[in-house]
């Protein structure tokens, strides 16, 4: 267990057992509080990991966020000429350029304690919360919101006006996971931990939630809570259970993922693609 580690367990349990708070913490409190921010913003420690190929939640990297909240004071910050208010300021961004990574003017904001990785870039507006991790070479793009704690894969590309949601509590709770060389269309919605499995394509304004059913062509089954790897994923709507009810003329039906395999997918996209050019 690393020192960080034991020091954010101790502030914890300090802090849940009612001995610090944000008027009592002081130089040494909030030493450890910057050094934890420091930590994730280099990719040091990250809010989860995958392991034993499975995602799961480092507990200890949550409480030291929740800490950076409540031991700190509401104050004033100034961000692009305008003042703010909040516990904390937005991360510092001069160490970007020398990795490749660009931050386009008026309107991307990176919050303290978020790691951006090599040749990402954040087009304007668009907003990465504390906690979240991108990966090299992807695409944080126009109106697009990377939730606390999310875990962004490399060469990832989010379309725009894409919300990818913010899992902070509880601590032991898995966050949004989308992995690897995944692309999500324009307006999709990925929350409440939901895991996009690597190289899979995802169709514009398509909702993945844990409470949406993932028909899976593949593996001809039924799942919830993860997009396989290597899917072609759109939205569909199914007949609901309240269908053959009086108020719903003509049925009554709810919205579910269909997922193909994304290499027959890209064929046949392709095919059409030659034919149209003979």
């Amino acid at each position: 267990m690393s020192t960080l580690e034991t020091d954010i367990e101790t502030l914890w349990e300090r802090k849940q057992n009612g001995e610090v708070d944000a008027q009592s913490a002081g130089e040494d409190e909030h030493a450890t509080l910057e050094a934890f921010l420091s930590a994730l913003e280099d990719g040091d420690i990250r809010a989860a990991e995958k392991r034993g190929g499975e995602w799961e939640a480092n507990e200890w990297v949550k409480q030291g966020i929740l800490l950076n909240f409540g031991l700190r004071e509401n104050r004033a910050f100034e961000y692009g000429g305008v003042e703010h208010y909040d516990v904390l300021p937005l991360r510092e961004t001069e160490d970007l350029g020398e990795r490749g990574t660009r931050n386009t003017p008026n309107g991307t904001a990176v919050r303290r304690g978020a790691y951006l990785g090599s040749d990402c870039i954040m087009m304007s507006p668009s907003f990465v919360n504390i906690g979240a991790y991108v990966g090299d070479g992807t695409l944080v793009d126009s109106c697009d919101t990377v939730g606390s704690c999310a875990q962004i894969g490399e060469n990832v590309k989010l379309g725009a006006n894409t919300l990818i949601g913010g899992v902070l509590e509880p601590v032991e709770s898995a966050p949004v996971i989308v992995e690897d060389n995944v692309s999500l269309g324009a307006g999709c919605r990925v929350t409440s931990g939901f895991v996009v499995g690597e190289n899979s394509i995802v169709g514009e304004n398509t909702l993945l939630t844990p409470r949406i059913p993932v028909y899976d062509l593949v593996e001809e089954k039924v799942i919830y809570g993860e997009l396989p790897a290597n899917r072609r994923a759109f939205t569909r709507f199914v007949e609901s259970s309240v269908s053959d009810h009086d108020l719903f003329e003509g049925g009554a039906f709810k919205p579910a993922v269909v997922a193909t395999d994304v290499e027959e997918e890209t064929l046949e996209a392709t095919e059409r693609e030659d034919a149209l050019r003979e």
